[in-house]
């Protein structure tokens, strides 16, 4: 059984592309790409059928990764439901993901939970409104949690393999 994780910001164009393209990288590289799915989506419609925004591309271009295919999309219920781990890259995106029932709420988490570094602001901020050096900070903030979503990610396949509930 796969394992889906879905990131989750606003307009899906930045940050939560940035997050799955460093996501599926980090799950590759752990061996885990063939158990684990991951996608993203905005918490509107701005930017439905957009690619991601020039200054995000030009960074993952520059760590390699190819980001042509991606088109935004608009969160669903059903994307919701199905995914096992929903993570919000910021504050304003997590109210949008629990309104879709408890059962949605209680996979969500920030990003930024995941870095063992962090402090009290698990935020990270829409680069958008900034410049390179923007989209910089908000990359570090995201790989900087990969290891620990790893990790869990980790720990919840085992979960499922000894059969016991998530």
């Amino acid at each position: 059984m796969t394992y889906r994780i879905l990131t989750v910001c606003t307009g899906n164009i930045c940050r939560s592309p940035m997050a799955e393209y460093a996501l599926r990288e980090a799950l590759e590289q752990a061996g885990l790409d063939d158990r684990v799915e991951v996608a993203s989506v905005g918490t509107t419609g701005w930017e439905v059928g957009n690619p991601i925004d020039r200054r995000a591309t030009a960074l993952l271009e520059d760590h390699g990764i190819d980001t042509a295919s991606h088109r935004a999309r608009e969160m669903t219920p059903q994307l919701l439901a199905d995914a096992d781990l929903i993570i919000t890259l910021d504050h304003d995106h997590v109210e949008p993901v629990r309104r879709a029932g408890d059962d949605i709420a209680a996979k969500q988490r920030m990003m930024r939970e995941f870095d063992p570094q962090v402090g009290e602001d698990t935020g990270i901020r829409d680069p958008w409104y900034g410049d390179e050096e923007d989209f910089e900070i908000a990359w570090q903030q995201i790989t900087a949690a990969t290891d620990g979503i790893i990790a869990h990610v980790r720990g919840e396949l085992e979960q499922r393999e000894q059969g016991q509930p998530r």
